[in-house]
């Protein structure tokens, strides 16, 4: 099996490097936003504790300010920006964001395919929100976090 899947790794990582020089060489350019932005985000797929992760960070910092959740909501029908409630729908909202805002009632939970449109409309809209935290988005390079937090699998670490 890892004959096969062998070469789609290599086109997945030349087309991730070529992506990675342009902002690097800032052809494409990220957004920094006038909002403090923590990022939880790893580098393999699935299964490093993010969610879990995110929720924690909202619980401590909801003590003490106003936090927005942004996440793009894997698993959902469509990619529109939505505000997650406690009663929504986990078929428009994911199931990760609608437990993240059960967890967290108080928090504002943004789901959207496109995590620049929806800081903007935290930024535009709820002028109390205090921090931002992205579930997830530490390969989306589009958005300048002040703080990035990457995480890794106890069992199969980075550096291995």
């Amino acid at each position: 099996m890892k004959l096969l899947l062998a070469p789609l790794s290599w086109i997945f990582d030349f087309i991730t490097s070529i992506r990675n020089l342009l902002f690097d060489y800032q052809i494409l350019k990220s957004t920094k936003f006038n909002i403090p932005i923590i990022c939880v985000g790893n580098l393999s797929l699935g299964g490093s504790g993010k969610t879990p992760h995110v929720n924690y960070i909202a619980k401590k910092l909801n003590q003490m300010y106003d936090v927005a959740i942004i996440s793009r909501g894997y698993k959902r029908k469509n990619n529109n920006l939505l505000v997650v409630e406690k009663n929504s729908d986990v078929i428009d909202v994911g199931d990760e964001p609608l437990m993240l805002k059960k967890k967290n009632p108080e928090a504002l939970v943004i789901v959207s395919g496109n995590r620049k449109k929806a800081i903007n409309k935290v930024i535009k809209n709820k002028k109390n929100i205090d921090v931002i935290i992205l579930d997830d988005g530490y390969q989306h390079r589009w958005i300048k976090a002040g703080l990035n937090i990457l995480l890794t699998p106890s069992k199969k670490p980075f550096f291995r």
